[in-house]
């Protein structure tokens, strides 16, 4: 097959009935050769009846589901009552932890970043909680996205009640 040649994506559709296919469903995609690309046709398992006249090639597939997220089933006051008591924490995975809470609190807007500063030695983020208006000091630990995934992920274990993965945290410090 020259590498060159182009298939168009699939529209979602079914190309007999217009029927929206949806996540999960098997289809038929068939493709027909028109010069040097391909034209793509997609027929829902119920429009289909043998391959059309003409064809190139045909074969069966799924409309491919989509990972959905676990949407965060807690409310802002827990998450600020959570940030609030990591204040004072040294462990640094508690201050990975309060600094991802911190970057979370920003995105809803909970939190509002005012200026960094180095105090003793650390990357120090002066933030306003915007609820009550009151200071707070965060550590920036410099992670990095890896370690801010794995974070956010153990995070979302305790915020979702699965303990198992907070037991045994996999959390790698940076010096």
């Amino acid at each position: 097959m020259n590498p060159e040649w182009e298939v168009e994506p699939a529209k979602g559709r079914c190309a007999v009935t217009g029927r929206v296919l949806q996540e999960g469903e098997e289809f038929y995609t068939v493709l027909f050769e028109e010069g040097e690309s391909f034209r793509r046709a997609d027929y829902s398992l119920e429009a289909w009846q043998s391959p059309p006249e003409g064809c190139f090639c045909y074969f069966k597939t799924r409309v491919p589901v989509r990972e959905r997220r676990k949407k965060l089933l807690v409310d802002n006051e827990i998450l600020v009552s959570f940030f609030t008591r990591l204040a004072d924490q040294s462990d640094p995975l508690r201050v990975q932890f309060r600094f991802v809470l911190a970057l979370i609190l920003m995105r809803k807007r909970l939190l509002r970043y005012d200026r960094s500063a180095k105090e003793d030695g650390a990357d120090v983020w002066h933030l306003t909680l915007m609820t009550d208006r009151s200071e707070h000091r965060v550590v920036n630990p410099r992670l990095t996205d890896q370690q801010i995934e794995a974070v956010s992920g153990q995070l979302g274990a305790i915020l979702h009640g699965d303990m198992g993965e907070w037991a045994t945290p996999q959390l790698e410090t940076r010096n």
